[in-house]
């Protein structure tokens, strides 16, 4: 009698009784949900792997033709993104110049060039969108050539660069960041200046000007900074 207790207590069948039907309709409805099977399309959308073979005939490849696969010429994309951002910090007794015009104020940038914060940012944009190496690269500040040029020589090397590669701007947008002094008088003929430089008709290059409310070097007066996105197209 012991043993057929223990017995019943401890074995557990290998397979649970089915469910009556009965019991399956009063299951809660996403208990019921759960056993409902994908459609077929769905479950053949899934990508399919490469069998073993092609694997590890891929695994042999040499270093020779790992290096003409990597050696290709990049694709010639249809559109291409660049972003810029460029600071400068503000000292009394030098010029401030923004997009190529000259800002009345006590304070300018120091920098190796005009330190124009606004056409190094676009310049960068530019060519960060080209997939090239930064301004301060291809502009060394350690290069002489380059003391004091007014950034508008950036800008044509920028352009040419873009025309070279096929391109040519899609839009452009700027923010020039600064607590003093206000750019509203100064914008038009900041944009006209970077239309004409860039090639492009003013309802595709956006300036927007913002203060930094007082905060850190930017909202005392002490550095003017920029951030531009530029959109290239393919010609």
């Amino acid at each position: 009698m012991v043993a057929s207790t223990a017995t019943s207590l401890f074995f557990t069948p290998s397979t649970p009784p089915k469910p009556s039907i009965k019991t399956q309709l009063s299951l809660p409805p996403i208990l019921l949900r759960r056993s409902i099977s994908f459609p077929r399309p769905l479950l053949q959308s899934r990508p399919s792997i490469p069998p073993p073979a092609a694997s590890a005939a891929a695994s042999t490849v040499d270093s020779g033709q790992e290096a003409s696969a990597t050696s290709k010429t990049p694709p010639l994309l249809p559109f291409r993104v660049g972003h810029g951002f460029d600071l400068h910090r503000l000292e009394p007794g030098l010029p401030l110049i923004i997009g190529g015009v000259d800002i009345p104020h006590d304070r300018g940038c120091e920098a190796h060039s005009d330190g124009d914060v606004l056409l190094h940012c676009v310049v960068d944009a530019i060519l960060g969108a080209l997939g090239l190496p930064d301004i301060g690269q291809i502009f060394p500040d350690t290069d002489p050539r380059w003391r004091g040029a007014r950034s508008s020589v950036f800008m044509r090397e920028a352009v040419r660069l873009m025309h070279e590669a096929g391109y040519e701007l899609g839009n452009l947008d700027a923010t020039l960041i600064l607590q003093k002094p206000k750019l509203s008088p100064h914008k038009e003929a900041i944009r006209a200046n970077l239309c004409e430089m860039l090639g492009a008709d003013p309802s595709v290059v956006n300036l927007k000007a913002k203060t930094h409310e007082k905060v850190d070097s930017l909202g005392e007066n002490r550095s003017v900074a920029a951030h531009t996105v530029v959109l290239l197209m393919r010609k």
